[in-house]
């Protein structure tokens, strides 16, 4: 590229809003480039001692015209410059290399020349020069230049802090590479950099490196940054904070962590602390693996109350660590409570009915709490912390409260002459009491939905996920579940019928006569009442035109749904039954929201039968060594036989076919308790068919879908205990005003203190998701502390904000603030 060249684009900019520009050029090194510049519109004037003939040209002759005036060697002084008045008014371009490039930036601030004097090579691409043009303000000094040309080289396009740059180079050391740091180094502006951070930072090293820098802010942080610095470490200590929890850097930042933790030993120093000690600490993960260990043990020696247990537990969801331990938290706070409930249980009943209300009204929540102990047990992805938890959650939910309670209920069933109970509505009354009196007049539909072996403990969950559903309500009944509690059994009961009884090979149950197995048979029998049946998957596939006309189609629609039975009923799957329970709530949920867009209001979830499961082996104790002897045998299950002349034994209890509610002459007998029959093949860790409240106690949830939205967040509140801040940090109290219920959900807002729109504090997150009754359970302090940027706005009026995000955008609103007067002595910049 020719000298001429490399200056035009400098004339060219001289041009836009000048008429006429003078260039000195003492060593005359373009004087033979002059005539290549080819400059649009503009005549080239060589100075050769015409000065007075140049400026009558350039007034007079041609004062529209533009000119470029060239003069090569000394230009005379003072006075003797016959152009004087002309370059005094219009300027004088220079083609010196530093002064084109500070004239290109567009600064003047003290020690720009020198600057780029050092830095020549960073200018040397004009790609380069146009970025940092583009981050450049004209107040911009020397620093301010060099933090940008820092992020032009490190990709920063919207900010030029030591945050951001500490956060790109810690962002690029995570991964293991140095192209970054490298490009400072190149470009001389490393030591810049490392200026900074011993200036803002405190960062102080004789061969400073960024995987020092790290193992520095770690150790620093582990000791609370404390420091003998007037200021102390705040600075460090406020970007430590937004580098953890900014989702650009939090993955980078849990990585280095992990180096860190193993360099500083940090699991033996922590490893003789209590883990009450550590609730409030989440620099490494090994303090979550440190509680977690403490906790679960703890909670099987039941050293701990359930209370305490749910505290810390919901004290840790805010660390950043918790997505991986989020279910082993889960596992322990489900077995302490679990725990909990056993020491205190009473499984005392006064008689059937009274057995069957207990159940559902509260022994259900212990068959609740174990399932949630395995399924968070089972899928964590450290599970070995659990084991010895895990022993005591088996033995005393098998021991204490599944034997115990099959043995009581028992009892009660020994007594009952006909499967009936004044309590429940039996589940063959299921049609005509709940759903024929809702469609009888002809204006309302109905959709049942039947979920195969969906418990009653189950569907206590599910309502509580549906009520989360905007403008869904759903309310939770049961039935008496027809006995066997099988699955053909159980959803012939559920179908509109006057009888029910057995084919004679007592394969098939039959409604009015008619058969019942196969979604395609009980459809038929919808036929009669105006109905239809659907398989859920099948519904799914239908796109929402489709799902409309159906519904609109039919009075009342059966959708059968099938993923608890069909993994539990598996021998080769059984074991994750408690992860088909997951996955079908999630389904159930997704079916009514589908059933609801396709204008349905008025929805019944239920099941045929329940369940009885547990996850470890069972002993032989639990199997009966007995088998079922009689007439004519039709059918053996591991919890029920049927048959012709059965023969009495003393490990079932028997029931004639009427006392069932059944019209053929079939006699049914179940073994007691909780026992099994031991036969070949198949499972027996889940069963049903027998007569136990876990398979017996059947749901009905109603959902309704309502017309006005009907969730919100919780309230919280700002309780200031002063209107000043004195010190280098401000403690503010925060009142959530209600629990948080299915309909009143948890509020995440972030926390700051602001002067107009400049944050002079951290960012603190807080989550409120407290479900206590109790005021005091609900109050969460926000510990703000100042930043070095606070000591210009002393004497001013500060702002506390909480804010919270926009949904489904990046953005932020206000949603509380407090004012307070900012009244620091120089005191307090040694107080930390």
């Amino acid at each position: 590229m020719s000298d001429a060249a490399t200056v035009r684009p400098h004339l060219e900019r001289w041009f836009e809003n000048r008429r006429i520009v003078f260039w000195h050029d003492l060593d005359g090194q373009y004087a033979a480039d002059l005539d290549d510049l080819e400059l649009p519109g503009v005549q080239t004037i060589r100075v050769a001692n015409d000065e007075f003939g140049i400026k009558r040209r350039l007034l007079h002759d041609e004062p529209t015209s533009k000119f470029l005036v060239y003069r090569s060697g000394q230009v005379p002084a003072g006075i003797g410059n016959w152009l004087l008045d002309l370059e005094l008014a219009y300027g004088v371009f220079t083609a010196d290399r530093t002064a084109l490039v500070v004239q290109a930036l567009g600064l003047t601030g003290k020690g720009i020349d020198e600057v780029v004097q050092t830095h020549e090579r960073f200018f040397n691409a004009t790609k380069r020069v146009q970025s940092l043009r583009a981050l450049l303000s004209p107040e911009d000094d020397a620093i301010d230049l060099r933090a940008k040309m820092s992020a032009v080289l490190l990709g920063l396009k919207d900010s030029h802090s030591l945050l951001e740059i500490t956060r790109a180079l810690l962002i690029e050391n995570a991964k293991e590479q140095h192209t970054r740091y490298d490009a400072l180094v190149d470009y001389g502006l490393d030591g810049f950099y490392w200026r900074g951070a011993a200036s803002i930072y405190g960062y102080e090293s004789a061969s400073p490196s960024i995987d020092d820098l790290v193992l520095w802010i770690f150790r620093k942080a582990a000791d609370g940054f404390k420091s003998d610095r007037p200021g102390g470490l705040r600075n460090i200590q406020l970007d430590f904070a937004s580098l953890r929890n900014d989702r650009r850097s939090q993955e980078a930042l849990a990585t280095l962590a992990k180096r860190a933790a193993r360099d500083l030993d940090y699991a033996s120093l922590i490893e003789d602390a209590s883990f009450r000690d550590l609730v409030a600490v989440d620099l490494f993960q090994e303090v979550d693996q440190k509680i977690i260990s403490d906790l679960a043990r703890a909670v099987a020696e039941q050293t701990v109350t359930p209370r305490e247990v749910a505290d810390v537990v919901r004290a840790r969801q805010s660390s950043v660590w918790i997505n991986g331990y989020r279910q082993l938290y889960t596992a322990v706070a489900s077995a302490s409570e679990l725990l909990g409930e056993l020491s205190s249980l009473n499984l005392g009943m006064r008689s059937f009915d009274d057995g069957l209300e207990r159940y559902r009204r509260k022994w259900f929540r212990i068959d609740q709490l174990y399932r949630q102990f395995v399924y968070a047990a089972r899928t964590a992805e450290y599970p070995k912390p659990l084991e010895a938890l895990r022993e005591q959650v088996e033995k005393r939910y098998t021991n204490k409260f599944v034997y115990e309670l099959g043995n009581a209920w028992q009892q009660q069933v020994n007594q009952v002459d006909t499967w009936r109970s004044t309590a429940l509505r039996s589940q063959t009354g299921f049609y005509a009491g709940y759903v024929e009196p809702l469609v009888r007049d002809g204006d309302k539909k109905a959709v049942v939905i039947v979920s195969d072996a969906l418990r009653y403990e189950v569907a206590d969950e599910l309502g509580s996920r549906i009520r989360q559903e905007d403008r869904f309500d759903a309310t939770l009944d049961a039935v008496l579940g027809v006995l066997p509690s099988y699955t053909q059994l159980g959803m012939a009961a559920l179908l509109p019928h006057s009888t029910l009884k057995h084919s004679a090979d007592a394969r098939v149950v039959l409604a009015d006569d008619q058969p019942t197995n196969g979604t395609a048979f009980r459809g038929k029998i919808l036929e009669s009442v105006g109905g239809t049946a659907i398989q859920a998957e099948d519904f799914k596939a239908l796109n929402a035109d489709e799902r409309r006309e159906l519904y609109k189609a039919n009075r009342v629609l059966y959708v059968y749904h099938d993923r608890i039975d069909a993994t539990g009923d598996k021998p080769s799957t059984e074991r994750q039954v408690f992860e088909a329970v997951e996955d079908a709530l999630r389904d159930l949920v997704d079916l009514v929201k589908k059933l609801a867009s396709a204008n349905a209001t008025n929805i019944f979830i239920t099941a045929d039968h329940g369940f009885l499961f547990q996850d470890e082996a069972l002993a032989d104790s639990f199997f009966l060594s007995t088998q079922p002897q009689g007439d004519d045998i039709k059918v053996v299950n591991k919890r029920y036989v049927l048959g012709r002349g059965l023969k009495v034994d003393n490990a079932f209890v028997a029931f004639e076919a009427a006392r069932l509610g059944l019209e053929s002459d079939l006699e049914a007998q179940i073994p007691k308790s909780i026992h099994r029959l031991r036969l070949a093949g198949g499972g027996s860790r889940f069963v049903h068919g027998g007569a136990t409240l876990q398979e017996i106690v059947v749901p009905v949830l109603a959902v309704n879908k309502k017309r006005k939205s009907d969730t919100r967040l919780v309230s919280v509140e700002v309780w200031p205990e002063s209107d000043k801040i004195t010190t280098g940090q401000v403690v503010v109290r925060l009142f959530q005003s209600e629990p948080v219920s299915d309909k009143v959900q948890p509020r995440t807002l972030r926390a700051g203190l602001y002067v107009g729109e400049t944050l002079i504090s951290n960012v603190a997150s807080l989550t409120f998701d407290q479900a206590s009754a109790d005021k005091r359970d609900r109050y969460q302090n926000a510990r703000m502390l100042l930043s070095q940027d606070a000591n210009d706005y002393n004497n001013r009026a500060v702002e506390f904000r909480l804010e919270e995000r926009i949904p489904n955008t990046n953005q932020w609103r206000v949603y509380a603030k407090a004012i307070y007067t900012l009244k620091r002595s120089f005191a307090s910049d040694f107080d930390f």
